[in-house]
């Protein structure tokens, strides 16, 4: 099974920053993409940031100019830089790898255990 460990959440106040980081602990034939989704409570889980193998980026709107997301073209490990932090980006955040396993397997999604992000005013 493949795990995705999460670091660097924690609580900051408003106009702060935090780096979040994940990697996986075993190795992965090749990966796809690589993520960050965020699930506040009683919202669903939205995407905040991804970059692929090609190192193209996608933002959420939301975090548009605050975050930033980086890895070796979504190689292993991959970070996310948030600056600017506001209250509405308090949620538990979710590291997330599209890749295949090894040559006997398809592409799957793999999942982090989540990070809690806490930002007060």
């Amino acid at each position: 099974q493949v795990q995705l460990v999460e670091s660097g959440g924690g609580l900051v106040q408003a106009g702060g920053s935090l780096r979040l980081s994940c990697a996986a602990s075993t190795n992965i034939l090749s990966i796809n993409r690589m993520g960050w989704y965020r699930q506040a409570p009683g919202k669903q889980r939205e995407l905040v940031a991804a970059i692929t193998s090609a190192g193209t980026t996608t933002y959420a709107d939301s975090v548009k100019g605050r975050f930033t997301i980086s890895s070796d073209n979504a190689k292993n490990p991959v970070y996310l830089q948030m600056d600017s932090l506001k209250p509405e980006d308090t949620a538990v955040y979710y590291c997330n790898l599209l890749g295949q396993r090894n040559r006997f397997t398809l592409y799957e999604d793999y999942w982090g255990q989540g990070t809690q992000v806490t930002v007060s005013s």
